[in-house]
């Protein structure tokens, strides 16, 4: 018996143990969805949260270093990890699609780590998110020098592969000398670019005179040379010589016309649960629809809305906007908040998450109303208003559109025959 009862033990602690990558003797902090708001979202720290999956190679590869870090930031920044194979709805509500996927929290805030996956860049980038929280509280920006507060991403021969080759994102990359004199004009307008393509193209800088195994790899001969590496799968074959001007505005001109054509065309997704919302938080804007309800509109009617929308996506793919609709009714708070249906449908409005301040369609829904609509919020113009509540409403849980036209329910058939018709009634 004694034998059958640790057996039983011994294997109820491995498959614990193959469902946790951090002990109870770690100070790597298990977030769950019953306590992720809680600690997290609606606390005053800033926290560095591993999103994994206890079968992920990488992830058990990281442990050790993930373990290192949380033991030096202890009471200083919070050191969490999530389940993500475990707790699906968490992972899904901050985008995670792919092991291991590491951001840091302010309060609501969150951002992608982008950094190496050893202790000492976890500590670097912790330490930089407390000390920015700590001049937001001064009511003053970070201080310190202005590669701190860039927005280029620093590469080395040890990060490229992984931020740059094996990423689905488009980069720009200047390879540089730090004696260069064309370099040193560059770095102001490169800085800025990288500031007003952000979410969209990512641009690094990589010291060629240091980290040689890339530059050569890639040919770099003279100083500045920027190379263009696109989306999805990489290879040398794809890679394409930057030939645009030097200041921000022709680097970010010339990107845009390079994201398009990379890019595909945008989902225009249902809102039918708060996950398909969340397409929307990490947005520069939002494109919500209102379609009228499937008994006032029939399929083909709804169809011919949805390929409006679609061509739209596709106009203003670049934008890197996200795109989602719902029918009329099904979701009131969300129509609430951002004030559409009061004149009807279809009704649309453009809503930024994170600012929360929307605008709404004024003109015809249709290809050249939104369109007007859509060209005058992208160069700024357009009146705007805060999302009422001052937060994102709740979106109710309802069913897809399964793409056919509505039925009206049945009427109940009344049985007359114990009612006598011709007896009055006072």
């Amino acid at each position: 018996m004694e034998m059958f009862y640790k057996l039983f033990i011994g294997i109820l602690l491995c498959v614990t143990g193959s469902q946790a990558l951090y002990d109870s003797s770690s100070n790597v902090v298990e977030l769950t969805p019953g306590n992720f708001d809680k600690l997290v979202v609606n606390s005053d720290d800033v926290w560095i949260v591993e999103f994994f999956a206890p079968w992920c190679g990488h992830c058990k590869n990281l442990v050790p270093e993930y373990n290192k870090a949380a033991r030096a930031l202890k009471g200083i920044v919070k050191v969490g990890a999530v389940n993500a194979d475990e707790h699906k709805s968490l992972s899904q509500k901050y985008g995670v699609t792919g092991f291991p996927t590491i951001k840091i929290f302010t309060g609501s805030k969150h951002t992608p780590y982008q950094g190496q996956r050893n202790a000492e860049s976890f500590v670097d980038a912790a330490l930089k998110a407390a000390k920015e929280k700590a001049y937001e509280n001064l009511g003053k920006k970070s201080g310190g020098s202005s590669s701190d507060k860039s927005d280029v991403i620093t590469l080395t021969d040890s990060n490229f592969k992984e931020l740059v080759l094996e990423s689905e994102d488009l980069w720009l990359v200047e390879f540089y000398a730090p004696w260069c004199g064309h370099c040193k004009n560059l770095e102001p307008h490169w800085a800025k670019a990288a500031t007003e393509l952000k979410g969209k193209v990512k641009l690094g800088a990589l010291d060629a005179t240091v980290h040689t195994l890339m530059a050569s790899r890639y040919q770099v001969q003279g100083y500045p040379t920027i190379k263009l590496f696109p989306s999805g799968k990489k290879s040398s074959d794809s890679v394409e010589d930057y030939n645009g001007g030097r200041t921000s505005s022709d680097i970010v001109s010339w990107a845009i016309e390079k994201l398009a054509e990379n890019v595909p065309a945008p989902e225009i997704i249902q809102v039918v649960n708060e996950a398909t919302m969340n397409t929307c938080a990490d947005k520069p804007l939002c494109v919500v629809s209102v379609l009228p309800h499937i008994l006032d509109c029939d399929a083909a009617c709804r169809n011919q809305y949805l390929t409006v929308l679609a061509k739209l996506g596709e106009k203003y793919k670049a934008k890197m906007w996200g795109w989602v609709w719902t029918e009329a009714g099904a979701q009131s708070s969300l129509e609430e908040a951002l004030e559409l249906g009061g004149f009807g449908y279809p009704a649309m409005a453009v809503v930024n998450a994170k600012k929360l301040k929307f605008s709404t369609l004024r003109g015809s829904f249709s290809e050249s109303g939104i369109n007007e609509f859509l060209r005058d919020l992208s160069f700024g113009r357009g009146q705007t208003a805060p999302v009422k509540g001052a937060q994102m409403p709740k979106i109710s849980t309802t069913e897809s559109w399964d793409g056919k036209d509505g039925e009206l329910p049945q009427e109940e058939d009344i049985d007359l025959s114990d009612v006598d018709l011709e007896k009055d009634e006072l």
